[in-house]
């Protein structure tokens, strides 16, 4: 992609998903998101009503007549962006590709965070760590995570969340709020995905195709794996090929919602061919009602 396109390409989706975080996702993340805990902000006079626990007795015994703390939620969160850019991720049967919506995607959650004034680091893998960015705050610095997305050259084809999820375990030290945005085209994951859910706050974003299970009885077509760049010619006009690349892609997800599940993992499904603003706005929902 040529700069003068790339800078094209990420002013528009910036102007798309500022608009989509100002009218429909700001308030939502904040709702979803609580701080880390209460920080003391100012005394002020009792008042009828207040909680006698919160009293601060040594401003009350210098006025003779009562004060209460009053505290704050420590709201600065670090959330962090854990995108594959693997081989599988250029793939898109409708207008936009996978890493076009994992970047739009990035784009909303990057920006919700930078309106409450959080910061926003980005790990960007595939069957290696391809690039690190810590996080930070500020537009520049999300217009820049963004450009990343769009435009990095992988190295590796094919993906590795286990190695991405233990990079991301020893590099981030503190609680953050990540997102793990990928296919799951992978294996050997669901020993790690645990343990870093217990220590960050791990969502899920699932990027599939409608392709990917249900294709059409079109007779021979050349495939090309984009993560091994092996080449193959498949019959789709055969049953026994459709039930197989269906019962194939089914176990997949199956396996993916068990592991979620098992681990206590939210997850949110996002189809190309779909909105993606539905999915997200119900889930901000979900953890809202939680809190």
């Amino acid at each position: 992609m040529e700069t003068k396109e790339l800078i094209q390409l990420v002013r528009r989706i910036e102007i798309k998903t500022k608009g989509l975080v100002n009218e429909v996702f700001s308030g939502e993340y904040h709702s979803a998101f609580k701080g880390r805990g209460m920080e003391f902000a100012e005394v002020r006079e009792y008042q009828h009503g207040d909680d006698i626990r919160s009293i601060d007795w040594n401003v009350t015994a210098r006025f003779s007549h009562p004060f209460v703390k009053i505290f704050e939620e420590e709201r600065e969160l670090t959330i962090m962006l854990i995108v594959d850019v693997s081989g599988s991720l250029a793939f898109g049967s409708a207008e936009k590709s996978k890493q076009r919506i994992s970047a739009e995607i990035s784009s909303i959650l990057a920006f919700s965070a930078m309106k409450n004034n959080d910061k926003v680091g980005l790990i960007l893998f595939s069957d290696r760590i391809e690039k690190f960015v810590p996080p930070k705050k500020g537009r520049s610095h999300v217009l820049r995570i963004i450009r990343e997305i769009l435009s990095y050259k992988p190295e590796g084809n094919k993906t590795d969340i286990k190695l991405a999820l233990e990079y991301f375990n020893s590099t981030i030290k503190k609680r953050s709020i990540s997102f793990l945005i990928s296919d799951f085209i992978a294996k050997d994951y669901e020993k790690i995905i645990k343990i870093v859910a217990r220590k960050h706050d791990l969502v899920g974003i699932i990027l599939e195709d409608i392709r990917e299970k249900d294709l059409p009885k079109i007779g021979l077509v050349k495939f090309l794996d984009l993560e091994t760049n092996q080449t193959r010619f498949i019959d789709l006009s055969d049953d026994f090929v459709q039930k197989f690349i269906f019962e194939k892609n089914l176990k997949r997800e199956n396996e993916i919602n068990r592991i979620f599940k098992l681990g206590g993992i939210d997850s949110i499904k996002i189809q190309t061919n779909e909105s993606y603003i539905p999915p997200l706005v119900k889930f901000f929902k979900k953890r809202e009602a939680q809190i």
